[in-house]
């Protein structure tokens, strides 16, 4: 056979996909890129508007460096709200740990920005990069592993037939990953026994750009601030509670769903006024057991998925996009194939620690502060307090959840 249809393709084009791809053609290397996806996404509309009841994620202060590198970050900024203390504490106990981005001379220490304004904005990047031919909608029936290449078998919805090869295939079609399941590729499970009811709430009081992690016996229970204005009254709520606890206050009346929540949370905010839209997601941590093979790599959730605690998910997601460009365009330069297997060796031989840090860092929180056993309650009020009173712990607590931590990826042109 001769040379592959394309260098890279990428099935997904999520926000994880559409990344790569973007991070890919950033670069002087000229790659050919397919950017698959059953879905696809219309572009983000120039007059866009907040709206009450949009998702939203969490960008960390490391997430936004790459992004300002990429040329992106100007325009997400448009609709971003800041993060400028993150407010830690735990139900029962006086006091808690604070993290101000003014004490690390940050501007921020990450943003908040909607889904609806995030995704399609990343994407409509992504699909105008050089190199990149956008594959959309359209389905990946079926993959077959060659001789130094992938074939892949696509359909469209109206039944149109396709077919291409690549050296290397990215596998980020999800946490579900039909196509991880068809190249049989196990995963490690741990199941929470938890779910998150995710919805957007309004209060009295201006959040001031304060983001709240506060953890109940129950579980932990986030509030992002929203809108551009540290004067905004909303903020985006992850209420993690056991399933059928969810459930319940998922079908609640507002006003009691609203006095529950103001029950468990306080009254930093005043008083809670109005929730939108309720929605429930299980959580579990879920790794691949392989995340490389031979002209293949599973990236964001398809490769490992966090539990929401921290907001960890995206941003190890896109910190691992970085060092795969990193290392691809190294290999590149050394007239290597991108689906080689010691190309993608080094890869995650080079993010294994990060992947690994964040993970462990978010299962750990998850167990100790959901325990209700004395030491796990001693050890966690200890934490906090440790957090507070000494400042190099504060430092590099902070440094690993703004992605800041260890090396960064030098993937831009001329960086490698």
């Amino acid at each position: 056979m001769g040379a592959p249809d394309y260098d890279i393709a990428i099935v997904g084009g999520g926000l994880v996909g559409a990344s790569l791809a973007s991070l890919l053609a950033a670069g002087d290397e000229p790659w050919r890129i397919a950017l698959i996806d059953a879905v696809g996404t219309s572009a983000v509309s120039a007059d866009y508007r907040p709206h009450f009841d949009h998702r939203c994620t969490a960008v960390s202060s490391g997430s936004t460096e790459i992004l300002q590198r990429l040329g992106l970050w100007t325009r997400l900024r448009q609709h971003a709200t800041a993060i400028r203390r993150v407010h830690v504490s735990d139900r029962g106990n006086l006091g808690g740990a604070c993290i101000d981005a003014d004490e690390l001379r940050l501007d921020s220490l990450g943003y908040v920005l909607e889904n609806a304004w995030l995704a399609p904005s990343l994407l409509e990047w992504a699909q105008k990069a050089p190199g990149v031919t956008s594959l959309m909608p359209m389905s990946v029936r079926k993959l077959e592993p060659g001789q130094g290449h992938v074939r892949l078998a696509l359909v469209s919805e109206q039944g149109e037939h396709k077919s291409l090869s690549a050296a290397l295939v990215v596998v980020a079609d999800g946490a579900e990953s039909p196509l991880r399941h068809a190249l049989g590729i196990d995963t490690r499970t741990v199941d929470y026994h938890q779910s998150a009811i995710i919805a957007n709430v309004s209060f009295t009081q201006s959040h001031q750009g304060v983001a709240y992690e506060r953890f109940t016996g129950e579980g932990p229970l986030a509030l992002l601030p929203l809108d551009e204005s540290p004067h905004s009254r909303r903020a985006a709520l992850v209420w993690t509670l056991p399933p059928a606890r969810a459930e319940q206050l998922r079908t609640a009346e507002p006003e009691e769903f609203l006095s529950t929540l103001q029950e468990r949370f306080g009254w930093r905010l005043g008083r809670f006024q109005r929730v939108g839209e309720r929605h429930i997601w299980p959580l579990r941590l879920l790794m691949a057991k392989e995340q490389i093979r031979s002209n293949l790599v599973l990236m964001g959730n398809a490769a490992h998925t966090l539990h929401p605690v921290a907001g960890q998910g995206f941003n190890l997601a896109l910190r691992d996009c970085a060092r795969l460009a990193e290392v691809l365009v190294r290999a590149r330069r050394q007239g290597r194939s991108p689906g080689q297997l010691e190309v993608l060796e080094d890869y995650l031989g080079r993010q294994q620690r990060d992947q690994a840090l964040t993970i462990n860092l978010s299962n750990q929180l998850v167990h100790l502060f959901t325990s209700t056993r004395a030491p796990h309650t001693a050890a966690r009020h200890l934490g906090l307090l440790g957090l507070d009173l000494f400042p190099p712990i504060k430092a590099q607590f902070a440094a690993q959840t703004m992605g800041t931590a260890g090396s960064r990826a030098r993937w831009q042109e001329g960086s490698v």
